[in-house]
């Protein structure tokens, strides 16, 4: 080895061999740290993300296993049904009046489906005529109470009827008389099975104190529905009536039931300052009522060969679809306003 490479190999051994100064010793050790904190957040991070995508997994298995057992999207059936409480909720406990708008925005929107689930079973049900009817019938409802709501319904018919009739003046809406018998029919069912049994929530909200029972009413009947959705999807195993409603179940009707009969308990004793068998007993009938309002639009759908009457409410269907077992209990709660009130 000449006498350049030999000190060149002498200095980079000394090089080497020098010992690191404290601040060397410091920034080095600084670095291992840092470099071991970036490694353990990086494997958090990446066990993090495992794991979420795991449970997001399950829960859409979980979800869509629902979805084929019950025809519901879960999450956006209780998105909708949470916009639609609170809505409902400021408009019966801080500013009443404002159940008016309310109750006509659901009205219009469920007389425009059903007047347009007739018209596709060869039903000429004046749609526009229809809404403009339910919607105004609802402040009439509110300031006139019951009489207004059943003079208001009434002629409502009557404007229907007679705004069928004008429309044979147009070749294209004329027909023998049968059929237009049946148009004039179908308009009237909708106005009685929409506007006239809604009107009641709305003639009660306007009495003295009725916007508790309108609210003891309405949480009823939805636990009731969760109630039977619950009980069905975990128990069920024997038909209620599968002619009409497949999805239906004994063991659901049991849990709905149950959760009604509590639900009406507890209403009536906390919020309602009533004994609490009057508020069992109330919730035994609203269930009961609001089955067969249930049952009685799915026989509805399936005279229609339908299996929702719209798509505008993701996870429900439509809003019709969504007050099936609610419109009916209008009438009940009211009856039962005046009777133990």
């Amino acid at each position: 080895m000449d006498a350049d490479s030999e000190g060149a190999a002498n200095t980079s051994k000394t090089a080497s061999s020098r010992k690191r100064t404290p601040r060397e010793e410091i920034e080095a050790r600084a670095q291992q740290t840092r470099a071991d904190i970036e490694a353990h957040a990086q494997h958090a991070r990446e066990e993090f993300e495992a794991q979420v995508k795991h449970a997001r997994d399950q829960f859409d298995q979980t979800q869509e296993k629902i979805k084929q057992r019950t025809g519901r999207n879960l999450l956006a059936a209780i998105g909708i049904g949470v916009g639609l409480g609170a809505i409902l909720l400021v408009s019966l406990l801080f500013y009443t009046w404002l159940f008016i708008p309310f109750a006509a925005f659901l009205v219009g929107f469920t007389v425009w489906e059903l007047a347009t689930a007739l018209r596709t079973a060869g039903r000429d049900v004046p749609r526009v005529v229809s809404i403009v009817v339910g919607v105004a019938i609802m402040p009439i409802a509110y300031f006139f109470h019951v009489p207004g709501l059943w003079l208001a319904v009434i002629g409502g018919v009557v404007i229907i009827s007679l705004w069928r009739i004008a429309e044979l003046a147009r070749p294209s809406h004329r027909g023998p008389a049968r059929v237009v018998l049946a148009d004039i029919g179908a308009g009237a069912l909708v106005q009685l099975y929409v506007t006239f049994l809604a009107g009641f929530y709305v003639v009660l909200s306007g009495e003295d104190g009725g916007q508790w029972w309108v609210l003891a009413a309405l949480i009823i009947v939805v636990v009731a529905d969760v109630g039977a959705y619950a009980t069905g999807l975990s128990f069920g195993r024997h038909k209620l009536a599968p002619k009409i409603s497949p999805g239906k179940t004994w063991e659901g009707f049991a849990g709905a039931a149950v959760s009604a009969m509590i639900a009406g308990t507890l209403l009536a004793w906390l919020m309602l300052g009533q004994p609490w068998w009057e508020g069992t007993i109330m919730g035994l009938v609203l269930m009961l009522v609001g089955t067969m309002g249930d049952l009685i639009e799915s026989l509805i759908k399936r005279e229609l060969g339908i299996k929702d009457i719209s798509g505008w409410l993701p996870g429900h269907g439509g809003f019709l679809d969504r007050l099936d077992s609610i419109l009916p209990s209008a009438a009940v709660a009211y009856a039962f306003f005046l009777i133990f009130s």
